[in-house]
């Protein structure tokens, strides 16, 4: 019997994917709530803060790729684990951190983890779920970055951002703690069990790469997750640059990533209800919008509300992105395939501090920042527009 026809069990993968899914989502907001503690503790000029946010950005690739690789030979939930607990123990290690290249190393490893857990959840809720109730529980399983990454806000909301550690102390001891419950209650995928009892080694490259879909999700993850972690990272300090106090910048950071938990859950319901180009125009021309808001809002209310509505469509947009990539692989390559969809985003993600910080170094304000990533959601929207045709039945 497969998850998907026992609800019971599939009830319980998406909750405690949903729960790690939440952890990660606290630590990849962490550093952008920490950054003026960081900066102050370390004297950490503009560059200098870029490649902080990035080193952890970096790690996402190569961990998204050898994360989904192993699992398709392994199995979801055995890499699953050994990520949690990687990106727990290095989250604690930043805390720790005594000059910059510690400090970088820490990100680094956090983000060799993070970037693992992410296509073994994506796999797991999938497969789990089944494909009628692919989108819905993938999007419910993400929500849970958003809300996590909110926490991380809150945290910064209520006068911690100066004791820059006490948010990676708190990402670092839940992902530990969680640990025997993983180990304990998550099911394996039904399907990877069955798969491979039955299947012989996948040809990659006749699986993963002999199709133009694996070029479309790589384009449109790449720009879409650039957007996604110029504002996770950037925004508090874009936002301090503009005369807004820190605790006023935490709490636009909490509206966005409220936002996000919402959109994230509404746009995979418009992805299972209404025809797929409606959602892709849904999404960028709302990232559009909200970009532009972000960049001319001078008052606080319209910032949440800008902010608000960037959570709501660009890490809406980018859960409607990791809800579709399963949709496209068979099952013996389907964590590979994510999780080589991801590793491009991270690329996507690492290019976007690095340049917003070089923009903010030769005197760009914050409304140039944001506004040069037009060309990039542009660039995702095409991409993905004709990705959804090539959608299978």
């Amino acid at each position: 019997m497969t998850s998907a026809n026992n609800p019971p069990r599939m009830a319980l993968t998406i909750g405690l994917c949903f729960l790690v899914a939440l952890l990660e989502g606290l630590d990849l907001q962490a550093a952008g709530i920490a950054a003026p503690g960081m900066a102050n503790a370390f004297a950490l000029d503009k560059m200098q803060m870029g490649w902080v946010f990035s080193a952890g950005i970096l790690g996402l690739l190569p961990g998204a790729l050898v994360g989904g690789w192993l699992a398709d030979r392994f199995g979801r939930k055995r890499i699953l684990i050994g990520s949690v607990a990687l990106f727990g123990v290095f989250s604690l290690a930043t805390a720790h951190a005594w000059h910059l290249p510690s400090l970088l190393l820490a990100r680094l490893f956090t983000g060799i983890g993070l970037g693992a857990a992410l296509p073994n959840l994506i796999a797991l809720c999938s497969e789990a779920a089944g494909q009628r109730l692919r989108g819905s529980a993938v999007s419910l399983m993400y929500c849970g970055v958003p809300l996590g990454a909110a926490i991380a806000a809150g945290i910064g909301i209520a006068g911690y951002s100066g004791e820059w550690q006490r948010v990676f102390h708190v990402g670092g001891a839940g992902p530990l703690l969680i640990l025997p419950l993983l180990a304990a209650y998550l099911p394996e995928s039904g399907q990877f069990r069955a798969t491979a009892q039955a299947e012989a080694t996948p040809n990659l490259r006749r699986e993963l790469f002999g199709q133009g879909a694996t070029w479309l999700l790589w384009l449109s993850y790449f720009f879409t997750l650039m957007v996604v972690y110029i504002l996770i990272n950037w925004l508090p300090s874009l936002l301090v640059g503009q005369g807004f106090s820190s605790h006023d910048a935490s709490w636009v950071m909490f509206a966005l990533q409220i936002g996000a938990a919402i959109g994230t859950l509404a746009l995979g319901q418009v992805l299972e209800r209404l025809p797929a180009g409606v959602t892709a125009a849904l999404v960028y021309v709302g990232i559009l919008a909200a970009l532009a808001g972000l960049g001319l809002a001078s008052a606080l209310p319209a910032m949440l509300v800008a902010g608000f509505f960037a959570g709501f469509f660009a890490t809406g947009g980018q859960g409607v992105l990791y809800a579709l990539a399963p949709h496209f692989y068979p099952v013996r390559v389907r964590a590979t395939g994510v999780g080589a969809a991801v590793a491009v985003g991270r690329l996507g993600a690492m290019s976007g501090p690095l340049v917003a910080g070089q923009m903010l170094a030769f005197g760009a304000g914050s409304a140039g920042v944001l506004l040069a990533s037009a060309p990039g959601v542009v660039i995702a929207a095409l991409a993905l527009f004709r990705l959804i045709g090539r959608r299978p039945g």
